[in-house]
C-alpha cells in the first residue's frame, strides 16, 4: 500500500501559510480549520518548511510574551521529512517514527500535493489487518 492510497480517501487539501505570516496568524489558521500543521511556503510556493503544534508549543514556552508577533520562518522546523505518492505506508511509518513527526508532506518533484498524519497512517493500517482478518475467518469458514 502506498501513499496514494492515503490521499485517495483523505483528499489532497493542504493549508499553506508563506513564511512571511506570524505566528498569530498561524495560530488562527490552525484553530480555523482544525488541523495540527501547516506547510510553509517562501518564494513561488516552494515548501520551506512545516509549522506544527509542537513548533508552538515550544516557541510560546521559551518566550510567550513576543512569540505571537514572530514570524513562522523563525520557528517552522526547516528540516523537512517528505514523500511522495508511491511512498509505501511502511517507509512512511517507520520515517516517522525515527524522526520523531506527526506530519508529512507529500511531493511531486517540488510540488505540494498532499499531506499525511500519523492518524492517516493508523487509519488505513488497521484497515488493512481488518482487511487480512476479515479474510481469514473467509478462508477458515469455507
Amino acid at each position: 500500500m502506498y501513499v496514494e492510497t492515503i490521499l485517495q480517501a483523505k483528499g489532497t487539501t493542504v493549508f499553506t501559510l508563506p513564511e512571511t505570516a506570524t505566528l498569530a496568524e498561524a495560530v488562527a489558521m490552525l484553530n480555523a480549520h482544525n488541523i495540527g500543521a501547516l506547510v510553509i511556503t517562501g518564494s513561488g510556493d516552494t515548501v520551506v518548511g512545516i509549522l506544527s503544534e509542537r513548533d508552538i508549543v515550544r516557541q510560546l514556552g521559551t518566550d510567550p510574551a513576543a512569540a505571537l508577533a514572530r514570524s513562522v520562518r523563525q520557528i517552522m522546523t526547516a528540516d523537512l521529512v517528505t514523500c511522495t505518492r508511491d511512498t509505501p505506508i511502511d517507509h512512511i511509518m517507520d520515517r516517522m517514527t525515527r524522526r520523531r513527526v506527526r506530519h508529512m508532506p507529500v511531493l511531486d518533484g517540488t510540488s505540494l500535493v498532499g499531506i499525511v498524519s500519523i492518524g492517516d497512517v493508523v487509519k488505513i493500517k488497521i484497515e488493512e489487518v481488518e482487511h487480512e482478518a476479515e479474510a481469514l475467518r473467509d478462508y477458515i469458514a469455507s
